[in-house]
């Protein structure tokens, strides 16, 4: 019998706003803004309401890559 591998949907590495990453974890805006703080000296200032894309992936190493739920 054959395994099946069930690929993860990939997330994009971009610019994303708070509330898109917030959206991204399933976290509130209070708790994605604890998380951001704890590691706000490696991330570096927002450049206006989005995290670079080099900011999205220190987030990303830090937390983990979120999960994707895709209806079908």
């Amino acid at each position: 019998m054959k395994e099946q591998v069930l690929a993860a949907p990939s997330i994009q590495v971009k610019a994303y706003s708070k509330t898109e990453i917030a959206e991204l974890y399933k976290l509130s805006m209070k708790s994605i803004t604890k998380w951001l703080a704890q590691i706000e000296k490696e991330l570096g200032p927002r450049i206006g309401r989005f995290y670079s894309p080099k900011q999205v992936e220190i987030i990303f190493k830090e937390y983990g890559i979120p999960k994707v739920m895709h209806d079908n």
